[in-house]
């Protein structure tokens, strides 16, 4: 969808100012091999990952929990009596609800885990959003796409590939042939 609406873009763009495409100087970078070369990333990543190990152990556990309940109930379901077995159910059912309540609190798309990655992450791709920015106009381009995530190219020659550039202008050398 992402990149539909990219190239939807760059046509309108070529052909509403009335440029070849031959004009344009279109350029490349990889969001998560620059992001992987910047020293703090890695140690995000390992924040991101404790916070989410603890919250996992927690959904097992009371996944664990349930799965014996839910077995318990099952052995002894004949020997209840309808007022009984009728509260084991809703117990069951209530320790669902706070599971799958604990889950979206922590994974969902307004949880805990996500507003922390983009708290810490938001910085890191601040300067090297920074660092396009500065290469691009450096360098005289007109476009520059992130081929990391729903950008796919089929082919690019790699003396568009801005990476090294990207990664100089953020202060960080890397070995040739690593990109």
């Amino acid at each position: 969808m992402r990149s539909a609406i990219i190239f939807g873009l760059l046509l309108l763009l070529t052909a509403g100012t009335g440029l070849k495409a031959q004009d344009q100087k279109l350029g490349y970078f990889e969001s998560e091999f620059i992001l992987g070369q910047i020293p703090e990333y890695e140690g995000i990543q390992q924040q991101l990952k404790l916070l989410s190990d603890g919250w996992k152990e927690e959904l097992e556990s009371m996944e664990r929990e349930i799965t014996l309940l839910e077995e318990d109930f099952a052995a002894k379901e004949i020997l209840y009596t309808d007022e009984v077995r009728a509260q084991r159910s809703n117990e069951i059912q209530q320790m669902k609800r706070q599971r799958d309540q604990y889950m979206a609190q922590k994974f969902g798309p307004e949880g805990e885990y996500f507003t922390r990655q983009r708290d810490l992450l938001e910085p890191l791709q601040r300067r090297v959003f920074g660092a396009v920015r500065t290469v691009a106009q450096r360098q005289g381009f007109d476009m520059v796409f992130d081929r990391s995530g729903d950008i796919y190219m089929v082919y690019a020659r790699s003396e568009w590939n801005l990476n090294e550039d990207i990664l100089r202008e953020l202060g960080i050398e890397i070995d040739e042939g690593q990109n």
